[in-house]
This record gives C-alpha cells, sequence and structure tokens, in this order.
C-alpha cells in the first residue's frame, strides 16, 4: 500500500503530508513506470547492453556524446543520447541534455512529453506540466502525455483539470489501466474515498488478478476509510504479511491525527 519510503519517514511528517505523498506515489506513469524512465520505451532510444555489460553500454554512450557534439539541439541524437546516460545511471547528465533538447524543440510532442515524463518523475509537477502541456498541444491524441499531465496536475491540486485530461486520454485509449488509476486516485487525494473505490474496484474487476498496483491502491484506499480489517484481506493477496501489517499500522496512526483530511482538502498538508 504505501511505499517504504514514506513508511520510513512517516515519524517526522504530518499526517496529511504523508497522506499526500502516499497517494500521489499511487499515481502511474504511462510508459514510465520502470528505471527507463527517461527513455520512455520507444525505438528511438531503447537499446540493449550486450554480454559484455558494461563495456559494450559505455562504448555507446561515448559514439553518441561525440554524435551530440556536432548536432547538438538534434531530437534523435539527444534523447538517443539521454537514454544512454541515464541507463548507466547519470541521471543529472540525462536531464540536462533533455532540457537541451527540449529548449530546441519546443513544438516536438515527443521531445516535449519525454522531458515532461522525467520531470515528473523527479518531483518537478510545475515543470512537468509546462511541457506535458506543450505536448498534447502539438500532439492531442498522445495519451500517455495527457495521462502525465493529469498525474502533474493533481500533484499540483488541479483536480478538475486533472481529470479533464484522464477523460481525454480514455477518450484516445479506453483500456488504459493506469490512466483509470490516475482518475480514481484524483478523487483519492481531495479526499472523495467512495468515489475512488467505487472506481478501483469497476478497474480490479476489468483487469482481474494481472493489475496488483491497482489492487493496493484499493487496499490503500479502503484502509483510509478505516475498514481495516478488508484493506488488510486486499493487502494480502500481493504483500508479505508484515508489510501489511506496518501499512495497516501507518494508515491508523494517520487517521488517528485530528483534521486530517480537511488539512488534506485545503491543500495544507
Amino acid at each position: 500500500m504505501l511505499p517504504a519510503q514514506y513508511l520510513q519517514s512517516a515519524p517526522r511528517m504530518r499526517s496529511a503530508t504523508l497522506m499526500v505523498a502516499a497517494l500521489s506515489a499511487a499515481l502511474l506513469l504511462a510508459g514510465c513506470q520502470n528505471k527507463a524512465g527517461i527513455s520512455g520505451g520507444d525505438q528511438l532510444t531503447t537499446g540493449s547492453i550486450g554480454s559484455s555489460g558494461e563495456d559494450v553500454s559505455f562504448k555507446k554512450t561515448e559514439e553518441l556524446a561525440q554524435a551530440w557534439k556536432k548536432k547538438r539541439g538534434d531530437a534523435a541524437t539527444g534523447l538517443a543520447y539521454a537514454a544512454s546516460l541515464q541507463r548507466l545511471g547519470q541521471q543529472p547528465q540525462a536531464m540536462q541534455v533533455l532540457q537541451e533538447v527540449a529548449a530546441a524543440n519546443p513544438s516536438n510532442a515527443q521531445v516535449q512529453a519525454r522531458i515532461g515524463k522525467a520531470l515528473l518523475a523527479s518531483g518537478d509537477a510545475n515543470g512537468a506540466a509546462a511541457a506535458l502541456e506543450r505536448a498534447t498541444t502539438a500532439d492531442p491524441k498522445d495519451w500517455q502525455a495527457l495521462s502525465a499531465l493529469g498525474s502533474a496536475y493533481d500533484q499540483m491540486s488541479r483536480h478538475s483539470e486533472a481529470r479533464e485530461k484522464y477523460q481525454q486520454a480514455l477518450a484516445v485509449k479506453p483500456d488504459a489501466i493506469p490512466v483509470r488509476n490516475n482518475y480514481a486516485m484524483s478523487y483519492a487525494l481531495q479526499g472523495k474515498l467512495p468515489e475512488a473505490e467505487k472506481m478501483l474496484r469497476e478497474l480490479m474487476n476489468a483487469t482481474g488478478a494481472n493489475a496488483p498496483r491497482v489492487r493496493q491502491n484499493l487496499a490503500l484506499v479502503v484502509g483510509l476509510q478505516g475498514r481495516f480489517d478488508e484493506a488488510r484481506k486486499i493487502a494480502s493477496e500481493d504483500l508479505p504479511p508484515n508489510e501489511v501489517e506496518a501499512n495497516l499500522a501507518y494508515l491508523q496512526q494517520m487517521l488517528s491525527q485530528p483534521n486530517t483530511w480537511k488539512q488534506l482538502q485545503e491543500g495544507q498538508g
């Protein structure tokens, strides 16, 4: 239910702040749910590390670095170079290249979507929103960028606008699990837990056992309504007992604090 980093920091954080963090973490970034966040998983920037491991990766990165020096600002070269840097764990350098590519290609939908998702993953919701707005203006049918923009708006407490973006994304891709999940969690971020629960249950009915992340979000929303036994049963399908109990203990701690939901709804967390 709650990511470990939030559990560890819980004693130092106000309850409403922790709840916002937990709910925000429950948003899914379509097309960017793993370590290849900067590359985004498209054909332009993907590439495998061969049997010799890091040597191949370093060699390829050096080749791309030389190409980038000759063609600074070129979208294809810059995105490939940033992705290669990211695979080596060079996150700041990768972001620097992405920012340069984005500045040189303000109307390139793919570039703006890529930098927007990277900024969102790094916690810069405002910067992400600006880039993703440019991306979705250039390509209104990019459902992943629309969903990411909705996530950025949700993290900025612009929930009504966020849900408009989720609706637009679903008009393009009606069966997109990350979008439907985010739509539900947008209600949870506003403290509208019954609405969130209803949408998550509908999503679980549609996806069955293939959506553990969605199931854990459902457990979180149920637990936040004080139904701990039910939340325990849901969460136990995917998590070990000690983790389930730790999550539930922190939920109970948060909910025991006065005015937690009032603070959340007023954006004071």
